[in-house]
């Protein structure tokens, strides 16, 4: 499944970016909101050929682990990696007061990593600030 989406940003490049590859910054809006990504449980060596891992905890103690590998990692504007078999792309481009962010999603997706996948954009739309 592929989809692509934008997202407006009150934070310029260099912070969104932060929040994508700082661990402690990328755990407060990673997952959906059922589930907590522990700081100490997110792992991010943004470079090509760097792994990353985050492991979501949900209620009762259930634990999902996501991650893959930095294909590309262009600071502050772009990041390309593999999360399971798919390719994910985020952009960003300075515009106005912030940041506009494009995600793209190459490859197989169940419905439920799309939803997740966008519902963690919206935790970091909240993190950042939306721009007006």
């Amino acid at each position: 499944m592929e989809y692509s989406v934008e997202r407006a940003l009150a934070a310029p490049p260099d912070q969104v970016y932060a929040a994508w590859t700082t661990p402690e910054r990328f755990a407060r809006w990673f997952g959906p909101r059922i589930f907590t990504t522990p700081p100490g449980r997110v792992v991010l060596d943004a470079r090509p050929g760097g792994a990353w891992q985050a492991t979501l905890v949900g209620e009762h103690g259930f634990e999902a682990t996501l991650g893959g590998f930095y294909q590309e990692a262009s600071v502050p504007d772009r990041l390309v990696f593999t999360s399971g078999a798919a390719l994910v792309t985020v952009t960003l481009r300075s515009e106005r007061d912030g940041t506009v962010l494009r995600f793209q999603h190459l490859g197989a997706a169940e419905e439920h990593v799309r939803a997740a996948w966008l519902e963690s954009l919206d935790r970091l739309a909240e993190h950042l600030g939306v721009r007006p």
